[in-house]
């Protein structure tokens, strides 16, 4: 403890703060634990509670079981090609923490990281003031749900949540919902309300998708034996604006198969282009639908043409299997919805988040508010960062390779140094 002033609580003083205990900051907690760096976790809420409190009832991981590994500690189910559930996935983490006695702290939310005269930072808690000669930051990327000002023209009779928000088709009025957005959580969303018996709309944009199984395998077995999740981002084709880029979406429920919109139509799904606005109580689409479906559909294709290639190099004996046809096109595109006339009785916004560091006032921001970073490591000494979407490589955002991510990053806690200089990110 630091002595302070009569009269005032003394400073408590921890060599590290990692911030956040979802699995990246339960990942770099273990790192030091092993290293016998004296540190805490604060948490403003509890372990893991993202995977509970923000996704919904039918949730199931898109990566198979056999990948959700965290330094030492990995799936040991009867069910390795299986994909769990959203509360498998919470009780999974939440028993990770407990296998090593992580020190965390809930219920203590960080207002303000700032840099001290005499070294190191000022952290300030909910639960008091402590001083730390190093910091890591673990919230990730996704903090403030992203929803256009347009929508607070919408009708009030029509109830709008965000994507995070979203438990169920039971949690939503009688009627057609509208989903805006066919990343990753939009169209499990639009699928969820659709096999619910829901009458649904879903504006697309311009996510990419990929093949659950292709030629005997799941694609993401393919793609981790091809070192696809390895290719760290200073490698890749794009660089840096990879950290963009929307995930593929597929689905794990069932046991797992492709999420195919054009099957969702063919059956009575209404799809739309990008969602561009309201003019009065009429919703716009843009008119690029046809083009949302080939292009995800191509970037499919480009995948399976990627396996076909590292079949044949390494003389795999794989089945084959022909390629996919498409089960439906758009023969006019739906550019208008008049909300005044439809029975639409809820919108479910699914097009991201905005970052929310301002907790952080110290300087490794770029011109938006984003981190800059090389592989966690900031310019300002002390400062790092874990479990962001293309850290170093694609599989940052997986739990297989944030153990990598973290023991990195806790080899540099540990040397107390920065290596090189943080590229700036594109956006």
């Amino acid at each position: 403890m630091n002595d302070s002033p009569a009269g005032t609580p003394a400073v408590e003083e921890v060599p590290v703060v990692v911030i956040g205990a979802g699995q990246a900051g339960l990942s770099a907690s273990w790192h030091l634990t092993q290293r016998g760096v004296a540190h805490v976790v604060l948490e403003r809420d509890t372990i893991a509670h993202e995977w509970r409190d923000g996704r919904w009832d039918n949730f199931t991981l898109v990566t198979p079981n056999w990948q959700c590994k965290l330094p030492g500690y990995e799936y040991s189910g009867d069910d390795p090609n299986g994909f769990m559930t959203r509360d498998q996935v919470y009780a999974w983490v939440r028993d990770y923490a407990r296998t090593f006695d992580a020190p965390v702290r809930e219920h203590v939310s960080v207002t303000s990281v700032s840099r001290r005269a005499a070294g190191g930072f000022d952290v300030l808690t909910t639960a008091g003031p402590l001083q730390a000669q190093q910091v890591v930051v673990a919230v990730g990327g996704y903090h403030t749900p992203v929803i256009p000002r347009f929508a607070e023209k919408l009708p009030d009779r029509i109830l709008q949540v965000h994507s995070s928000q979203y438990r169920g088709a039971d949690q939503l009025p009688a009627g057609a919902v509208l989903v805006v957005g066919s990343g990753q959580s939009g169209a499990q969303i639009a699928e969820d309300l659709h096999l619910a018996g829901r009458k649904v709309h879903l504006a697309t944009g311009s996510a990419p998708r990929v093949a659950r199984f292709y030629r005997g395998r799941d694609c993401v077995a393919w793609l981790h034996e091809m070192g696809v999740y390895d290719v760290s981002i200073d490698q890749h084709p794009g660089g840096l604006s990879k950290r963009e880029k929307t995930n593929h979406y597929v689905t794990g429920r069932d046991g797992g198969r492709d999420i195919d919109l054009r099957a969702f139509a063919r059956d009575g799904m209404q799809l739309h282009g990008r969602s561009t606005g309201l003019v009065g109580t009429t919703m716009t689409f843009a008119p690029n639908l046809a083009k949302n479906l080939a292009g995800a559909d191509a970037v499919s294709d480009a995948i399976k043409n990627d396996i076909d290639a590292y079949i044949e190099r390494t003389g795999i004996d794989a089945p084959t299997e022909p390629r996919y046809v498409p089960v439906w096109t758009p023969e006019t595109e739906v550019t208008e919805l008049d909300l005044a006339t439809t029975d639409i009785s809820a919108i479910v916004w699914s097009i991201g988040f905005r970052t929310d560091y301002r907790f952080l006032k110290v300087g490794v921001f770029d011109g938006e508010g984003m981190p800059t970073h090389n592989r966690g490591v900031t310019s300002t000494p002390g400062v790092y960062f874990l479990g962001l979407p293309w850290q170093h490589t694609w599989g940052s955002g997986r739990f297989a390779a944030i153990a990598r991510d973290a023991e990195y990053l806790a080899d540099q806690v540990t040397a107390g140094r920065v290596p090189s200089a943080p590229a700036r990110a594109s956006h």
